[in-house]
């Protein structure tokens, strides 16, 4: 068949996947994370209801995105804090990223990042302190959960119900997703969360990120101690994070190896990265008027993601002062005070349409933070980047890219105002960058069937067949030893040793009795002779 007949053939292939299950509509329970985590997870929700699907979303009454309206049953329990709580340790963790750099499981350990955490991990014993909602769940037969892990409550809810769960994330901390799939990493070219190596490690790194690998089992039971606590509370008997992680039917991963190193794979771990990404909408006329005034020279958009609302003045006039060294005209989200040396080519805006505009042909670059929604819409728009990373996978995130070709790093605690002119001008001049970013996602969008319409059925697929035991492995099933094969190596072992003592014990004997009596025969004769 011709290449041009299967292109033809794919969208149909596409439809035909997704009306599988249309005519099987259930019931899905929903447990979402707060911030820009919801923006991707809510699109998954928005397409499974459009299907028929009828659904029900559990979330804490103080929230910072989840109160927007969904057609689709709410059910909220009451918080042990305010929203000006919630504000004020975002506040503090966002200061903290501007003076050192959190890159270990111990630095987040010690750091405000342990008390949003907290406050994060507190959302299931306030959830499970509402009995009536305790009971409604309960009564309900739903056929699935769907969420996102966090802050750790939807696997403590799924547990609770006896209920197969998808969980829909970037990644995890510490070692618990190769855990909870029996899913290997070797560290010898697999790098650990936060170091920003690439998958060509020196021998040094190669070092570090097994001391890494050690210190992630050494301190991250700590990290999670308090949810562990909440959920020995609310189930029959005390669990460990693996028995909460590992009865997860799918994982739904928002990335792929257009950003990923290449790595194993096992068959309930599916790919999504870019499921954020959206063709480009025509702008609205304010900023239409601003890119038209751009001229030749075309566009920066900048935006540190929804988290960071404020800049150090220091530093924010330090990178005022370096977007005024460029000749595009550069559109920045910024909620925070307006720096008294911003540029006449600089617009700050409270808002602005990102995809839209990194869709647009006069965007040169995108200043960004590096989170993965900001980094995929980048590869999906082919706009080359530089990458502010500031906590969390933005540091992996933009190593990745920076490997690729597709963009330049600066770290912000270090970065001059020179430094990131430069960067700019050099993403922007360097025909490389753009050649590079283009070829990702070239690559990127060369699928057989869109991120979205993937999270759907696999969604649907758990729901129609209660699970996905068949997917997995065996290795839960096996002890430590049993799965490092140590009991077979020793009998092995055993046997051989075995066969060489036999061996040589046979050998000496032999010896002992061909030699041993002919030696003692000419003693014997020499003594008569004498």
């Amino acid at each position: 068949m011709s290449p041009a007949v299967m292109t033809s053939l794919l969208p149909l292939c596409v439809s035909l996947l997704l009306m599988s299950g249309v005519g099987e509509a259930g019931k899905l329970l929903v447990v979402p994370m707060d911030g820009s985590h919801w923006f991707t997870m809510r699109s998954v929700v928005e397409k499974l209801i459009q299907r028929g699907h009828e659904v029900v979303v559990v979330m804490p009454e103080v929230s910072w995105h989840l109160g927007q309206s969904l057609n689709c049953t709410v059910k909220t329990y009451a918080t042990s804090y305010t929203l000006e709580d919630l504000d004020r340790e975002l506040l503090d963790f966002a200061k903290t990223q501007w003076k050192i750099r959190e890159d270990s499981i111990l630095s987040l350990s010690k750091s405000s990042a342990y008390n949003l955490f907290e406050i994060f991990f507190s959302h299931c014993r306030s959830l499970f302190n509402d009995k009536k909602l305790v009971e409604y769940l309960k009564e309900n037969s739903f056929d699935a959960v769907f969420l996102d892990p966090f802050d750790m409550c939807g696997l403590i809810v799924a547990k609770y119900l006896s209920l197969p769960s998808v969980v829909f994330t970037r990644g995890i901390f510490c070692h618990y997703l190769e855990e909870a799939t029996q899913c290997p990493y070797p560290p010898s070219y697999v790098p650990r969360n936060f170091l920003s190596f690439s998958d060509a490690m020196t021998f040094k790194e190669r070092i570090w990120n097994h001391l890494t690998y050690l210190q992630e089992r050494l301190l991250c039971s700590y990290f999670f101690k308090s949810i562990l606590e909440i959920a020995s509370e609310v189930l029959p008997k005390p669990v460990t994070l693996y028995d909460l992680f590992s009865h997860t039917s799918i994982w739904l991963l928002r990335t792929d190896f257009v950003l990923e190193h290449p790595k194993p794979v096992m068959p309930n771990m599916v790919y999504v990265g870019g499921i954020n990404c959206h063709q480009a909408k025509p702008l609205l006329k304010e900023f239409e008027a601003y890119v038209n005034a751009s001229g030749e020279h075309g566009i920066v958009v900048f935006s540190l993601g929804s988290m960071v609302s404020e800049i150090p003045e220091k530093k924010a006039m330090e990178i005022a002062d370096a977007l005024g060294k460029i000749p595009q005209t550069v559109l920045w989200r910024y909620t925070g005070s307006r720096p008294s040396n911003l540029a006449k080519n600089t617009i700050l805006v409270k808002w602005l349409p990102q995809n839209d505009l990194l869709g647009h042909p006069k965007t040169r670059a995108f200043i960004t933070h590096s989170g993965s929604h900001g980094i995929y819409e980048g590869i999906c728009n082919g706009v080359p980047m530089v990458m502010l990373p500031l906590f969390g996978d933005q540091m992996d995130n933009a190593k990745r890219i920076e490997t690729r070709g597709a963009g330049v790093t600066l770290n912000v605690l270090e970065m001059t105002s020179d430094d990131l002119a430069n960067a700019l001008k050099t993403v922007i001049n360097d025909k490389s960058y753009k050649e590079n970013i283009m070829r990702l996602s070239s690559l990127h969008k060369d699928r057989p069937v869109e991120p979205l319409d993937l999270a759907v059925f696999w969604v649907e697929f758990v729901m129609r067949h209660k699970g996905a035991p068949h997917l997995r492995p065996a290795a839960h099933d096996l002890t430590w030893y049993q799965y490092h094969s140590l009991d077979v190596i020793g009998f092995l072992l055993a046997i051989v040793l075995t066969v060489a003592f036999v061996t040589f014990r046979c050998c000496a004997f032999a010896w002992g009795k061909c030699f041993g009596k002919k030696g003692r025969v000419k003693k014997a004769h020499k003594s008569k002779v004498h």
